[in-house]
């Protein structure tokens, strides 16, 4: 599983700076998804050897109102989307009162978590760690994102408990071949456990349960329900024409607690984790919605992830040709 590491932390700290810099490599696959994630930014970094995804966050002071409060909202649920934590406090502004309620919450979500004393040029590192040492959440890990000092520090840090890329890689697996010079891309082969892997991903609502449970509800086909390991994904081996498949179904959004009044939230991080593991995609779409930037972004990490991808036009039934016309036309234009 990709790890995931959430950027935290009150406003004005350095979180979209330091989002920056470990993704610039690579542009942020997901951002700004309307009404789902909007002041989140979902991006894919590496660091010597291990992949992972990386969330930048609005900022949390405490003392939130209107969009505010809802941007304070999303970066908690960041949190719980999270493996591991990245704490960022500005070292020359010193221990506030939103950066020890920040620190309290995630005391009490008991997840892996480290504080990041930025901005720590001109200032003495021993003395940076003391300052946020009352948060009870270890050393502070000083850096200066800015200039890229202390870095690698943080990132060996984050990264040490997960296992580098390839240690994860099935028997089976391909290199594409690239020009001289350039990386070779990895793609994850079927194991002869669990065959060819196949993710169903798409936004809610635009039926990927009913495809799932048709594509399961033959009789010639073997069902056996397991968890999988990415969250709230359901890997569920299947065998047709004596075939092996496993289906990774994405399609339950999950309840966030008592954020947004209990509202079901569609999981960015789930998908993204589901398209890593898979071999082939199928991206599920409301043919009567239309292709929206939402579509174009999973669509976009599909392709960079290096995925066989098929894309499943839904809801087809009830359009006037005209219609059905005009969707394939947007498609290929966009």
């Amino acid at each position: 599983m990709v790890p995931v590491i959430a950027l935290v932390g009150r406003p004005n700290v350095g979180k979209s700076t330091m989002f920056n810099r470990l993704t610039r490599t690579r542009d942020a696959i997901v951002g700004d998804l309307s009404g789902l994630t909007r002041d989140r930014q979902y991006g894919e970094a590496k660091w010597q050897g291990r992949s992972y995804i990386l969330i930048d966050t609005g900022g949390i002071s405490g003392d939130e109102h209107g969009m505010d409060e809802k941007m304070a909202e999303q970066s908690l649920l960041a949190i719980e989307e999270a493996d591991v934590v990245l704490f960022l406090v500005d070292a020359r502004a010193g221990y506030t009162a939103a950066d020890q309620m920040i620190g309290e919450h995630l005391r009490k979500r008991n997840k892996r978590s480290y504080v990041v004393a930025n901005k720590i040029d001109n200032i003495d590192e021993n003395l940076a760690r003391a300052e946020f040492s009352p948060m009870g959440l270890g050393d502070a890990i000083p850096v200066a994102g800015a200039h890229g000092r202390g870095i690698s520090q943080m990132l060996e840090i984050a990264l040490r408990e997960f296992p580098r890329d390839e240690d994860e890689l099935e028997e089976g697996a391909e290199v594409e071949e690239v020009a001289e010079g350039q990386e070779a891309k990895r793609i994850p082969g079927p194991s002869e456990k669990d065959g060819i892997k196949i993710a169903i991903i798409g936004r809610p609502n635009v039926g990927k349960s009913t495809l799932v449970n048709r594509m399961l509800g033959e009789d010639r086909v073997i069902v056996y329900d397991e968890p999988g390991t990415t969250r709230d994904s359901i890997y569920i081996p299947f065998e047709r024409n004596e075939e092996k498949y496993t289906l990774i179904d994405t399609a339950g959004v999950r309840k966030r607690g008592k954020i947004h009044e209990e509202v079901e939230k569609f999981s960015v991080v789930k998908t993204l984790q589901a398209i890593k593991d898979a071999n082939v995609v199928i991206f599920v779409m409301d043919a009567r919605e239309g292709v929206v930037d939402h579509d174009l972004n999973l669509l976009g990490f599909a392709l960079e992830a290096g995925r066989a991808l098929v894309i499943a036009l839904n809801k087809w039934d009830g359009m006037t040709p005209g219609e059905r016309d005009f969707v394939k036309i947007e498609l290929e234009r966009r």
